[in-house]
């Protein structure tokens, strides 16, 4: 799991750079709030991403959650913002519904990341004597 959280981390460091990339595009090259949009969606959640990804290496048996709410994050938003990158650049989509799609995957993944703070406060009744009394 642990492999998969700092792959999710960099993932969420390239799409970052990404939606550094589109903003500059934007402000330089063509001017455009679709790709202002892209490049703000992407900024986001990578940041949340990272912070998922920190949580996810906190949380000892639980992580998996917050990793996958990670993984949904930027799924969604490199799904949705490729989408709008392409209808300003270029005129075309990247495939039917990706835009919706990409949201669609937004929301679960928030939902996933309210759900994961949710599981982790739930005792563990697998634990040391430690954990049990720690209520």
């Amino acid at each position: 799991m642990r492999k998969w959280i700092w792959a999710c981390g960099a993932l969420a460091g390239l799409t970052g750079a990404g939606g550094m990339i589109l903003s500059a595009a934007n402000a330089h090259l063509l001017p455009d709030t679709r790709l202002q949009t892209a490049a703000n969606l992407m900024l986001l959640h990578a940041v949340a991403a990272l912070a998922l990804c920190s949580l996810a290496l906190a949380a000892q048996r639980r992580g998996i959650w917050f990793a996958g709410a990670a993984g949904m994050l930027l799924s969604g938003s490199l799904l949705f913002a490729c989408d709008m990158a392409l209808r300003a650049t270029v005129g075309a989509r990247l495939f039917p519904m990706a835009a919706p799609f990409g949201g669609s995957l937004l929301i679960l993944g928030w939902m996933i990341a309210a759900l994961s703070a949710a599981v982790a406060l739930w005792p563990s009744h697998i634990g040391t004597e430690d954990q049990k009394t720690d209520k």
